[in-house]
């Protein structure tokens, strides 16, 4: 049984300025996706990378990732959707169409391109324990304030119960499938299998895991690699 990776890499990314989508944004001359791609398979656990790519840079990425597969493995490049929504639907039917023996589906944002490829295999290994849905978090540092319309405070919610979420989100792929054929709108993947009423399990994450998206994130991530972070 094979585990699928989506990654939904279509977004322009205005705000790293550098007039190219954010996948491929390089940081120390290799790209986000890149660099994504390579910490999956690292990972041990997946066989197939589905990349969801800018119609306008398909032939692009597939240049860029075709050769990052191991033996056994493949890399699929398709065009992607206007919305991250979008991309995840059409990788997922390609996905549940191309490789029929599909049993776990993770889906990565391509900037999170230097998540460790121990929490990929952590979220990997719960689905197979038996959970629907996993997802990697951390503990909230900061204090949070509940504001009204107006910017007045209204609550202070009690963050040892909060986490941040970050990717590789995992699922069962029938899961999945389900949630995104439910009609059911959210905010990532594991927010809407929540509301098609699957429970999501987490495990914990890692602070290299940081979504880039500007361009102090993208300093953030070179002082990452001139400390020895590959």
């Amino acid at each position: 049984m094979s585990v699928v990776a989506l990654v939904p890499a279509a977004g322009r990314g205005e705000r790293l300025g550098y007039g190219m989508p954010k996948a491929l944004v390089p940081v120390n001359g290799v790209p986000l996706l890149t660099r994504a791609v390579r910490g999956l398979f690292a990972s041990g656990q997946v066989q197939h990378v589905v990349i969801a790519a800018p119609p306008s840079d398909v032939d692009l990425v597939h240049t860029a990732t075709a050769s990052l597969a191991p033996a056994g493995g493949a890399v699929h490049v398709l065009s992607g959707g206007a919305e991250r929504t979008d991309s995840v639907r059409l990788a997922l039917d390609h996905a549940l169409r191309v490789i029929p023996d599909t049993s776990i589906v993770l889906v990565h944002d391509a900037a999170r391109a230097f998540t460790p490829p121990e929490v990929i295999a952590d979220v990997v290994a719960a689905v197979r324990d038996g959970h629907d849905a996993v997802i990697p978090v951390l503990p909230v540092a900061d204090t949070i304030k509940q504001v009204d319309e107006v910017g007045v405070v209204v609550s202070t919610p009690d963050r040892a119960a909060l986490r941040v979420v970050q990717t590789p989100q995992g699922f069962r792929a029938e899961t999945l499938r389900a949630a995104y054929h439910s009609g059911i709108a959210a905010t990532d993947d594991a927010g809407l299998v929540e509301k098609n009423g699957v429970a999501v399990h987490t495990v914990p994450g890692h602070a290299h895991a940081m979504k880039i998206t500007t361009p102090f994130d993208l300093a953030v991530a070179a002082a990452l690699l001139s400390g020895g972070q590959q």
